[in-house]
């Protein structure tokens, strides 16, 4: 499966984006999906997870009532709504996908796919 990362730019502290994971190859709807983001000289940290169902959410501390996490079977996708974002949210951000009915973690070495990235920047 191919994961295609969309919906990053530049924004203002305070602002909304909603990133979209798109899966091409074959559905995964099956698969568990997370999103990770990295800054500059940063190791790659965990931002929040669905599960295959969908009734599971994870989400970092810092995003927690901010982000939300959602996914669209129909369309093949998952999306991360931003809302109130801070300059600390600039980042690259990734989706990554964990085969086998499985559900979201924190590390991102469980995962088996990953886009290819979308950049965010939010500007004071």
């Amino acid at each position: 499966v191919q994961l295609q990362a969309s919906g990053g730019g530049l924004v203002q502290a305070g602002d909304s984006l909603r990133l979209s994971c798109t899966a091409s190859g074959r559905t995964f709807s099956s698969y568990a999906t997370g999103w990770f983001r990295q800054a500059p000289g940063k190791e790659r940290e965990f931002v929040s997870g669905v599960s295959w169902s969908g009734g599971t959410t994870l989400y970092a501390d810092s995003v927690k009532g901010r982000f939300t996490i959602s996914r669209d079977y129909a369309k093949n996708t998952v999306y991360l709504q931003m809302n109130s974002l801070k300059p600390e949210d600039t980042a690259v951000y990734y989706c990554a996908a964990r085969r086998g009915f499985s559900y979201a973690n924190y590390n991102p070495g469980i995962y088996d796919y990953w886009g290819q990235g979308t950049q965010v920047t939010v500007s004071s």
